[in-house]
């Protein structure tokens, strides 16, 4: 979508998503989560970076449970002010709130342990929406480029085939993910 400000694509991203049946995003969050099982790279991932899906996004939560399940570290992040966030490790979901996070989405609480975004094996990457070239458009606060620039762990962006988009603008200091999975694929992006 050359040409169209991120903020732009933003608006015209979320009149999308908005308008996406609730039959597709049960039938997506069920093929995006069978696909995701499949993944070596989560199947072997001793220690996982998940986000916390609101709304419209590819859900996360039965991921984070079955990763729990098969005794893996679960982490979730905890945002504060200027783009900066850790994660924090969470056995169970029932202390979540949204009065601990500047940005108000459910967040594991402060007391809950840090893991060191070096030990992080894997980290699913939340996004409006991503390209076939791994870029994502965020909502625009910076937090998964800062956190992401230089870890070595496998990252995967979770999107729904129908907001797929063949080029996002990009910059510099945008990182982009090493594989997309959607309910209809698993695209590993070539670096």
């Amino acid at each position: 979508m050359i040409g169209v400000s991120k903020e732009q694509l933003r608006k015209i991203i979320r009149e999308e998503i908005s308008a996406l049946p609730e039959e597709y995003i049960a039938a997506s969050n069920q093929g995006i989560f069978k696909n995701v099982m499949t993944l070596d790279e989560f199947i072997s991932a001793r220690s996982i970076f998940i986000y916390y899906s609101i709304e419209k996004e590819p859900a996360t939560l039965e991921l984070a449970q079955q990763a729990l399940e098969m005794g893996k570290t679960v982490a979730f992040p905890l945002c504060y002010r200027d783009g900066i966030m850790d994660a924090r490790i969470v056995n169970n979901f029932t202390d979540f709130s949204t009065s601990v996070s500047i940005i108000g989405i459910p967040s594991p609480p402060i007391t809950a342990p840090i893991i060191q975004p070096e030990e992080l094996d894997l980290i699913l990457v939340p996004a409006l929406a991503f390209d076939s070239r791994g870029f994502r458009l965020g909502l625009g606060g910076g937090y998964y480029d800062r956190y992401l620039s230089n870890l070595p762990a496998y990252t995967v962006g979770l999107a729904r085939g129908r907001i797929l988009k063949d080029e996002i603008p990009s910059e510099p200091h945008d990182v982009p993910v090493k594989c997309i999975v959607s309910e209809e694929q698993i695209l590993t992006i070539k670096s």
